[in-house]
């Protein structure tokens, strides 16, 4: 690894202290040219050199939203310089996100192993998206649950045979539309009273106990095909028409 610059926004002293000790052992390429605790002296600091790193805490004078934008205006005017994000902010998932949507490099969570040599390098050396164990393990968990999830909705799209305009129909339900505003969706080859009579064959098919004797209406079919799995709540979105 080549020598670079690098400032470091961390407001909590012994914590700063720590990590300069973490970059002096273990990382002697970088030349630390200024630290800052918040974001009044970052931007002074950053006027007296241009860093090939920002390692940027997110916490900031207990507000978590300055880092967000320390991170955006940083690489909005200078976007060569590398931002990775080194933060207690252990369990805010959204503001993973928002860092991330302003351009962060990766995020290292201040647990487990901390920041390495090899996440540095590997930011230095272009790879993006550089996180530690402890938010790659929350990332591969989301993973596996989104994909046990496809896998459930597809197999009951199968076992219940529904069909492209079944799922259609069904979500569009969900979200409120009327059987007359579905008609009118693009390529959506039916009227009401085709509409309906879909209603009643995906009762037949949902409900092939016929529910109890209890009567049944759309809202409980789609209640029925959210508790199958045939539409997903996380994901209930109208086509774009």
């Amino acid at each position: 690894m080549e020598n670079f610059k690098v400032i470091i926004v961390e407001d909590v002293p012994l914590e700063l202290k720590g990590t300069l000790g973490i970059i002096r052992n273990d990382i002697p390429e970088a030349e630390v040219i200024g630290t800052a605790t918040n974001e009044a002296e970052y931007w002074r600091v950053l006027k007296q050199g241009l860093p090939d790193l920002l390692l940027l805490d997110l916490g900031l004078g207990g507000s978590t939203t300055i880092g967000v934008e320390i991170c955006r205006s940083t690489k909005e005017m200078h976007p060569d310089v590398k931002v990775l994000i080194f933060t207690g902010e252990i369990l805010n998932e959204k503001l993973w996100v928002d860092v991330l949507d302003a351009g962060a490099d990766g995020i290292i969570l201040k647990t487990g192993e901390l920041l390495t040599r090899h996440d540095v390098q590997s930011v230095m050396d272009g790879k993006q998206l550089v996180f530690n164990e402890p938010i790659l393990r929350k990332i591969v968990e989301r993973f596996k649950r989104a994909v046990n999830a496809q896998l459930v909705k597809q197999e009951a799209l199968v076992n219940y045979e529904i069909d492209e305009y079944d799922e259609r129909f069904l979500r569009h339900l969900a979200l409120g539309y009327t059987k007359e505003q579905i008609t009118g969706l693009r390529g959506m080859p039916f009227g009401v009273k085709s509409l309906e009579k879909r209603q009643s064959e995906l009762m037949r098919k949902l409900f092939p106990d016929g529910n109890g004797g209890v009567g049944l209406n759309a809202t409980r079919l789609v209640v029925r095909a959210l508790e199958l799995r045939i539409l997903d709540i996380d994901n209930l979105e109208p086509d774009d028409d």
